[in-house]
């Protein structure tokens, strides 16, 4: 997966907008629903990557266990860098892991992002809706 590829997935999701809160050389994804959510109506990250393709990564948040098991079944998958490690992997994008797993650890995060947000927020974005549908089809 390449940098272009990277960003187009990440921004492909409801909500989603690309900001550089640590310079120009730092892409990070958010998530923010349009209605109010009280305290929580922030945007949040569930992205950040350098995108410098001689060293090209992906922070990705994830849930503790299965970043764990990542992290021991692949090397390119670490601890994220200045990030709580048991919650943010990193992920070396130089073409080792496949992409359709890449593009499931993108999904999962902002999965686990927008989970936090209110259920009105969830609804704003389309998500609790595709979460109740594959409930009812047996596949959440």
């Amino acid at each position: 997966m390449d940098a272009a590829a990277l960003r187009e997935l990440c921004l492909g999701f409801p909500g989603t907008f690309e900001d550089f809160p640590f310079g120009p050389e730092t892409s990070v994804f958010k998530v923010r629903a349009a209605v109010s959510g009280g305290a929580r109506h922030e945007a949040k990250m569930f992205a950040a990557s350098a995108m410098d393709g001689s060293d090209f990564s992906v922070s990705l948040k994830c849930e503790p266990v299965l970043a764990e098991q990542l992290r021991a079944a692949h090397p390119e998958i670490t601890g994220a860098w200045h990030m709580n490690k048991t919650h943010w992997n990193g992920v070396r994008l130089d073409g080792s892991l496949p992409d359709a797993m890449i593009r499931d650890m993108v999904e999962d995060s902002y999965d686990l992002v927008v989970a936090t947000l209110t259920r009105r927020q969830q609804e704003q974005l389309g998500w609790a809706r595709l979460t109740q549908e594959a409930s009812r089809q047996g596949r959440a």
